[in-house]
Parts: C-alpha cells; structure tokens; sequence
C-alpha cells in the first residue's frame, strides 16, 4: 500500500496504553498514525519504533494546541479518516476531597479534549465522510466510589457521542463510544491488590479484565468500512460487566 492510498487516524493519549495498543494495531492494518501525547518523552520514544506515524505533542485541553495539532496532521499527511478521542486523565477520591481545580483538571482533558479535538477535526472528516471514536468508560455506565469526577466525565462523554452522531450524520461522519471495563494494564497492575482483582473478576461474567489489544479492536472495527452503518452507540467492552449486578461469589460458588 502506497503512501497516498492509507488512510489516517488521529490517536489522542498514543504514547501508552490502550492508545498505543490502537496505534499499532491501525499499523498493522494499512493505516498512518497521528500519535498524539502531552508526555513529548514516552511519545518520541514509542514512535521512534514505528513506521507510518507522525508523533505530535500536545496538550487536548489546550484549544490552541488542539488547533496546530489538526494543522500538523494536515500538513503531513493531506488527509483525515478516523479521531480517537483517548486522551483522559484517571483521578480517584472521595467526593469531599476533590477540590474544584481536581474536577476542572479531569473535565478539561476528558471531556473539554473530546469536544475540541472533533471539532477540530470535523472539516477532514466531513471530507473523508470518517469516523470518531470517543473513549468513554464502565465507569460512566454505572457509578462507583471514588470516582465523581472521573464517571461524570465519562457519562458526559457517552452522552457527547449521541449528539455528535446525531448531527453528523448527515455529512456521512459516524461517531461511536467505546467504554472499556476493567483493563490489565500497567498502572492497574500496579494498584490493584489481590482483594481487588478478586472482587472484580467474581463481578465480571467472563472472570478477568480485558487486554488493552482487545479494547484496541473495538475501536479499529468501529472506524473500518466493516462498520459503515453504527453510529451513535455506546459499547461496553467489559467482560459483561455492566450487564451484571453485585457480584455473589457465595452464589458462584454454589454453582
């Protein structure tokens, strides 16, 4: 495939986790890659491992920033056919403890960086008739302790998606949700004590946390030609967790 035959995506937050596992995985199926990533270090090294990608800095918060970045891309590849809004910040507290700067700071690159980079964006793929992809999360399908910034932000995102697709439509732009469950990733790995990790794999009808590369395939599917027909919709990769209530393990146990 030459150059000028790929298509491209834009990852938001691609210099780690499931943004990096989604990079490559476009990689692997003809596609070029604008990474993007305030953390300009981890960014530069990833992408110095890979081909057909253009490393970009930025911060998605920063309306200026998010205006060059789109203008980076144009530049460099001359075209646009897919934005996954991934960028996101994890803050975790108890209600009272998260002064009005912790929540400001989640929303801006959460929810303030979905709009802007779309917006952004929106004349390349009103062109290309493209596809977005916003990362919501299981945790603004069902609320959870500690995260009232957080899964407010990502309900507002979920929320987001519908009324993108439901203006875009008519350019032939489709805009989807992807809210991952419980992931194996490094920080959780990290953070998750073996009590944890057992409350949520008996919560979990598949019994495990999902692999970044499985979130990554959702997402790649939903901005393909496979997919040329879903738009609006908010899809839970989670193992089944948010088809599930409290988990039972005396009842599992039984059975």
């Amino acid at each position: 495939m030459n150059d000028e035959s790929r298509k491209v995506a834009i990852v938001t937050g691609a210099a780690r986790g499931i943004g990096l596992a989604t990079t490559k995985l476009f990689l692997e199926q003809g596609w070029a890659v604008a990474m993007i990533d305030r953390d300009g270090a981890v960014l530069g090294e990833e992408a110095a491992a890979l081909r057909h990608v253009l490393p970009v800095h930025a911060d998605v918060s920063d309306p200026d920033q998010v205006e060059a970045m789109i203008a980076s891309v144009d530049v460099h590849f001359g075209r646009l056919d897919a934005l996954v809004n991934n960028a996101g910040v994890a803050d975790f507290g108890p209600i009272e403890g998260v002064d009005f700067q912790r929540w400001r700071t989640v929303m801006a690159t959460n929810l303030d960086g979905v709009f802007l980079c779309s917006q952004a964006a929106l004349p390349a793929l009103r062109r290309s008739r493209g596809a977005i992809v916003n990362i919501g999360s299981i945790s603004g399908l069902r609320a959870s302790t500690l995260r009232v910034a957080y899964g407010t932000s990502k309900a507002a995102v979920i929320h987001l998606t519908k009324q993108q697709a439901a203006e875009l439509g008519e350019f032939g732009v489709r805009v989807n949700c992807v809210s991952p469950g419980p992931v194996r990733t490094k920080l959780a790995a990290a953070v998750h004590s073996p009590e944890i990790i057992a409350a949520y794999h008996d919560a979990i009808p598949l019994n495990r946390y999902g692999s970044e590369r499985e979130i990554a395939e959702m997402i790649v599917f939903l901005c393909s030609d496979r997919a040329t027909y879903v738009t609006g919709q908010s899809i839970a990769v989670d193992g089944g967790f948010d088809a599930t209530g409290v988990g039972l393990p005396a009842l599992r146990g039984e059975s």
